[in-house]
C-alpha cells in the first residue's frame, strides 16, 4: 500500500514498529522506490520514523525516533507537533502505524485508547490525513476494538490460513462509512518482490 500511495504522487509517514526501519526500505526497494532520494524530500516524499528500536530495549540511530512508546510522552509531543506545524490540509499524506498493539506492552489499555482518541485521530482530522493503524485480534478486550472501531472510517481485515500444506493470505473490507463495498475475503498473492495482488 506504501509503494503504490507514494507512486500515484502521494507522501507517506511510516511509523515503523513491527519491523525496523532497514527492513520497510529493504522492501520498498524491491517494489521499485528510490528510497533514499524520497527520504530526502521529508515530508514531501518518505519519512520513516523508527520504535522499533524502543520496542525492543535499544537506542535508535535514525533519524526520526520514538524515544519512548508511552503514551504520556507520544501525547506531548503529539501536541508539540499539532502546534508547530504549519502546513494546511495534506490529503495526499498517508500515516502508516504498522503495530499499535505493541503499544500495548508499555501502556494501559484505557490510556492507549485516549491517546488515539484525543491525539492521533484530532491530528488525522485537522490535517486531512489518511491514517492506517494496524492492531493484532485476538489480543486486546472487546474494549479496545470496539472503542476504536467506532472511531474509524473502515475496517480492513487480513487473515492468514494454512491449506494442504500452502500459508493462504486474505485480506476483506469489513466496514467502510459513506461507500458501497464487497466484504467477502479475497485471496491475496505475493509476489517475491512483495508486490501484493488480488486472486483473480
Amino acid at each position: 500500500m506504501v509503494a503504490e500511495w507514494i507512486k500515484s504522487g502521494g507522501t507517506v509517514s511510516y511509523n515503523a514498529l513491527a519491523q525496523s526501519p532497514s527492513s520497510i526500505r529493504s522492501k520498498l526497494l524491491r517494489l521499485g522506490l528510490d528510497v533514499e532520494q524520497l527520504e530526502k524530500l521529508d515530508w514531501e516524499g518518505l519519512r520513516i520514523l523508527d520504535g522499533h528500536a524502543a520496542a525492543h530495549g535499544k537506542k535508535s540511530t535514525e533519524r526520526l525516533t520514538f524515544d519512548s512508546l508511552k503514551v504520556a510522552d507520544l501525547s506531548i509531543s503529539t501536541s508539540q507537533e499539532m502546534k508547530s506545524e504549519d502546513y494546511g490540509p495534506a490529503p495526499s499524506h498517508l500515516i502508516v502505524m504498522d503495530d499499535l498493539s505493541s503499544l500495548s506492552r508499555f501502556n494501559d489499555e484505557k490510556a492507549l485508547v485516549e491517546y488515539e482518541l484525543t491525539r492521533d485521530f484530532p491530528y488525522t482530522v485537522q490535517y486531512q490525513l489518511t491514517n492506517l493503524i494496524g492492531v493484532i485480534g485476538g489480543i486486546h478486550s472487546d474494549y479496545l476494538y470496539k472503542r476504536l472501531e467506532a472511531e474509524v472510517d473502515g475496517v480492513i481485515d487480513f487473515k492468514v490460513e494454512e491449506s494442504a500444506g500452502e500459508v493462504v493470505n486474505f485480506i476483506r473490507i469489513r466496514v467502510m462509512r459513506n461507500v458501497g463495498f464487497d466484504s467477502r475475503w479475497h485471496r491475496l498473492k505475493i509476489a517475491e518482490n512483495f508486490e501484493v495482488k488480488l486472486e483473480k
